[in-house]
């Protein structure tokens, strides 16, 4: 009985002390391994590089029409003649449609005949007046009347002028808005005419920003419907007053457009040119690390057992096609990661290849 306890205590030993010791062995190997340095990380780099940037204050515009109406009648009556085309341009004083003036012309025939017969009261009453037949009064009475009928006549062909509506001024025309046969009355739209040569573009700046805007100032605008093509134009008026809802400064701009290809109610991305300034120290906007205590980069180091990165603080400006100021933290040629850098840690060895940032170029949208 003896001899069996002690066995069973014997093998209890032995199995405990097998456990131990295979749990030693693991902690000293994991302690091993925690100690060795992690293998080098791939990473892809750029230099940071010194450009000359244009500086300019950015803003969001509408583009407007130099001149635009709904062309309407000031008469009533029924459409005769339609003498345009929808989106036709056309020149000032171009006759855009008529109304019916048949009623007005056989009317204007009765007027002046009685503009004649008053003409002629008149001269032989003044040739009565000579030969003291009849008196001044007399004379004055069919001067009035003569005046009188003129004054029809001038009214009468006024309203038959109406009824021919012209273009006030060069443009071009929208989509036509009456019909052959229509009665029409005064202020009834006939259609759209706007001027697009030079066309307007109005946007908003900060009130901070008042001392950099000036009359001629240069402007650059971009549209959605020409991609990547700039038009450029000048600042003709800046609004006397700030805002007093938005703080902000009314600012409006001429461009050339010969071939009207801006349009009136086009959204444009605004920049005003402001003044050259000194060189800027630029980086691919991917090496930036954003976090809300401070933006950061990886900057490479080279020594002798290899290239390592050192995690540094920086501050940034404006960005600018896909590459970000660096205001400060940064030299001209310092190397920087810019893919890869997820799970870097400070000091941590790393191998350059990029042939990442390639790759990641490639499978862009």
């Amino acid at each position: 009985m003896t001899k069996r306890m002690l066995l069973v205590l014997l093998v209890l030993v032995l199995v405990l002390g097998a456990m131990f010791g295979w749990k030693y062995y693991l902690g000293q190997k994991m302690a091993m391994l925690a100690s060795m340095p992690p293998p080098p990380a791939t990473v892809a780099a750029a230099d940071v590089l010194a450009e000359t940037w244009q500086p300019y204050l950015a803003a969001v515009g509408s583009l407007v029409a130099n001149q635009g109406i709904l062309v309407s009648p000031e008469v009533a009556g029924k459409v005769s003649a339609i003498r345009f085309e929808s989106g036709q341009q056309v020149e000032a004083g171009s006759v855009l449609l008529e109304i019916d003036d048949s009623v007005e012309q056989a009317e204007l025939e009765g007027i002046v005949a009685e503009r004649r017969l008053a003409e002629q009261q008149f001269k032989r009453r003044e040739e009565l007046l000579d030969s003291k037949t009849i008196s001044r009064s007399d004379v004055d009475e069919a001067r009035l009347r003569l005046e009188n009928a003129a004054a029809q006549l001038a009214a009468k062909r006024a309203v038959i002028a109406k009824k021919r509506i012209t273009a006030p001024f060069s443009g071009w025309l929208g989509i036509r808005r009456v019909n052959l046969g229509e009665y029409v009355q005064p202020g009834t739209t006939i259609v759209p005419l706007e001027a697009l040569q030079p066309i307007y573009v109005d946007y908003a700046l900060p009130e901070r920003h008042l001392d950099q805007i000036s009359v001629g100032q240069a402007v650059e605008i971009e549209v959605q419907a020409y991609p990547g093509e700039v038009f450029t134009g000048r600042i003709t008026a800046v609004n006397p007053g700030i805002d007093p809802g938005t703080r902000s400064l009314q600012v409006r701009a001429v461009m050339e457009n010969p071939q009207a290809r801006l349009r009136p109610g086009m959204f444009a991305e605004v920049r005003t040119v402001l003044p050259q300034r000194p060189a800027v120290l630029t980086l691919p906007q991917t090496a930036i690390t954003y976090n809300p205590y401070g933006d950061s980069v990886f900057v490479i180091q080279e020594g002798e057992s290899g290239a390592s990165v050192q995690r540094r603080q920086v501050k940034t400006g404006g960005v600018r096609n896909g590459r970000v100021e660096i205001v400060q933290g940064l030299q001209p040629g310092e190397r920087v990661v810019v893919a890869g850098q997820v799970k870097l840690r400070n000091e941590q060895a790393v191998v350059v290849d990029n042939s990442i940032v390639l790759d990641t170029q490639i499978t862009r949208p």
